[in-house]
C-alpha cells in the first residue's frame, strides 16, 4: 500500500503509530509532502533522530523536499539509486528513508507521479535571529526548474499525480495564512513557477503540504497536514 501525509517537522510519531496499528512493512510506502524534518538538523542530533525513528517506522518513507530541511540533493551523506522508475536520494545507514529528487517521475501503483519540492520560509528572519537552521537552497534553482520542465516535456506534459510542498499561486489558501506576516515580503518564486507548470500540465490530482491546513483548492489541488490517506 501507498499512503501520504503532510508536514511532520521532525515529529513522525503519527507515522510510527500508523505503522504499528496497520502492520506496515518496507513494501509499504508513506509519502511526506515536504518538511519531514529528518534533515533539519544535519549534525549528530539529526542522526540520533533518524536512528530512533528507524526502529519504529517499519514502512518506506518517500520525503518531498520542503523548506524546513536541507535539500537532500546537496547533502554529502546522500547517495542516489533507481526506485520505481526514477531517482531518489538515501543514506546507507537509513535505506528505507528515501528523498524524492525534484523533477523525477515515479511509477506509484501504476500512477505517473512527479515530485516538485521546495518553498520559501516565512519564518526565515526569526530562525536566523534565534539560532535556528535556514537553508538557502530551500527553493528550486533555475537549473533545477529547467530539469523539471525537461522531464515533464519528455513525459508529454502529462502525469497522474503531482507531489509538491507549496502550491501554484492561484491555489494558495489565503484564508489560512498566519496573521501578522507581511505578505508583500514573501518570495513567491516557487508559487508562480508552479502556476506555469499547472497551466501546461495535464494531471489528475495535485497533493501538497506546507500550509498546516487541509483544504481543496482549484478543483483537484489538495493541501494536507496531519491526516494519513491512501494514495
Amino acid at each position: 500500500m501507498i499512503y501520504f501525509t503532510g508536514d511532520t517537522h521532525g515529529d513522525l510519531e503519527r507515522i510510527a503509530q500508523f505503522c504499528k496499528e496497520n502492520g506496515l512493512t518496507e513494501d509499504d510506502v508513506m509519502i511526506i509532502l515536504g518538511d519531514a524534518g529528518l534533515n533539519y538538523h544535519t549534525d549528530m542530533r539529526g542522526k540520533i533522530m533518524k536512528k530512533q525513528y528507524a526502529r519504529v517506522i517499519t514502512c518506506t518513507l518517500l520525503c518531498v523536499h520542503g523548506n524546513h530541511e536541507q535539500n537532500p540533493e546537496y547533502m554529502d551523506s546522500m547517495k542516489e539509486k533507481h526506485w520505481k522508475g526514477g531517482t531518489v536520494f538515501y543514506e546507507e545507514e537509513f535505506p528505507d528513508f528515501l528523498y524524492a529528487k525534484d523533477g523525477e517521475i515515479y511509477d506509484l501503483d501504476g500512477k505517473k507521479t512527479v515530485a516538485l519540492g521546495g518553498a520559501y520560509s516565512i519564518d526565515k528572519e526569526y530562525r536566523l535571529a534565534y539560532g535556528g537552521n535556514w537553508f538557502p537552497d530551500e527553493q528550486m534553482s533555475p537549473d533545477v526548474m529547467k530539469r523539471c520542465e525537461d522531464n515533464l516535456a519528455a513525459a508529454g506534459w502529462e502525469v497522474h499525480t503531482v507531489l509538491s510542498h507549496t502550491v501554484p499561486i492561484s491555489a494558495e489558501p489565503v484564508e489560512h495564512f498566519i496573521r501578522g506576516i507581511d505578505q508583500s515580503k514573501v518570495d513567491r518564486t516557487m508559487e508562480f513557477w508552479l502556476e506555469s507548470i499547472k497551466d501546461r500540465l495535464v494531471y489528475k490530482r495535485w497533493l501538497a503540504g506546507h500550509y498546516h491546513c487541509e483544504v481543496r483548492k482549484c478543483g483537484n489541488i489538495q493541501i494536507w497536514y496531519e491526516s494519513i490517506r491512501k494514495f
